[in-house]
């Protein structure tokens, strides 16, 4: 009920008032549960986190150049199937990332990069940090843009010089 309060009002401008009202409960049990709106608003946004990288999978390196596109593919494909299956998580996901900095995004990227990096696909002479930075803006914001175009942007963001985007 708050996820879906959040969702619709936006996490700014949801009132815990009327969250607490809609669910029925005293603004005493609600206290007992939540520090406040924004304690709430904390949890939401971890859950809603960790359903998208619940449904990301853990990696499992690529043995090769093309089965890690594929890979890549299929596991972005299935977070987009998780925010239209649930808008809630699709309005709430930019503040989740923003307020935990990402970072459990990062650390699945971190696990997707380096395997790219051990075939050739993912440069080395860039900071990895830098690239890692850089790469998990890119996944922000790509659920608003048609998958080949995400993809072709991460090939060439990742290309190496010896071996060139293609």
């Amino acid at each position: 009920m708050a996820r879906a309060h959040f969702a619709r009002e936006s996490p700014q401008h949801a009132s815990y008032n009327r969250i607490i009202a809609a669910a029925g409960i005293s603004k005493t049990a609600a206290y007992h549960y939540f520090d406040g709106r924004d304690d709430l608003l904390g949890t939401v946004l971890e859950d809603v986190e960790a359903q998208l990288i619940a449904s990301l999978g853990r990696w499992v390196p690529a043995e090769d150049d093309r089965r890690f596109w594929v890979r890549l593919a299929e596991r972005t494909a299935r977070v987009k199937e998780h925010l239209a299956a649930n808008p809630d998580d699709l309005a709430l996901a930019p503040a989740a990332l923003e307020r935990s900095d990402g970072a459990g995004l990062a650390l699945w990227l971190t696990d997707v990069m380096d395997n790219g990096r051990k075939l050739g696909v993912v440069r080395s002479d860039v900071d990895p940090d830098l690239l890692l930075a850089v790469t998990t803006a890119v996944f922000r914001i790509s659920d608003a843009w048609p998958p080949k175009q995400v993809r072709l942007l991460l090939a060439g963001l990742w290309s190496t010089p010896e071996k060139p985007a293609r």
